[in-house]
């Protein structure tokens, strides 16, 4: 459904076309997530989005579940501003409040 997003996300990625906003950094600090693994993620071909915000007052986001290893989900908020891809913010999901398969809400 949407395949020519998440390639354009990847895309961008990959060419580092990449602006990590303050609170996404200070999410990955928390959440002891580097720059690498963000970039591993978002150019993974296992990466997919699970949730669209169309009515983002930011812009058009997306939330992306990605893997930074076989049990290690990572949830990345990202939207495309002209030709860059701006990372909102990056979490590793929460039980309590994700289904097992990290895709949907309880």
């Amino acid at each position: 459904m949407y395949l020519l997003m998440i390639q354009r996300i990847q895309e961008l990625a990959r060419k580092g076309y990449i602006c990590i906003t303050l609170h996404a950094r200070h999410e990955m600090d928390h959440d002891r997530v580097s720059t690498d693994e963000l970039l591993g993620v978002l150019q993974s071909p296992s990466s997919e989005i699970i949730e669209d915000y169309p009515n983002d007052p930011r812009g058009h986001s997306h939330l992306l579940l990605g893997w930074l290893t076989v049990e290690d989900p990572l949830h990345i908020c990202c939207a495309i501003h002209e030709e860059e891809l701006i990372i909102i913010t990056v979490y590793r999901p929460d039980q309590a409040i994700w289904q097992s398969d990290w895709r949907k809400r309880k």
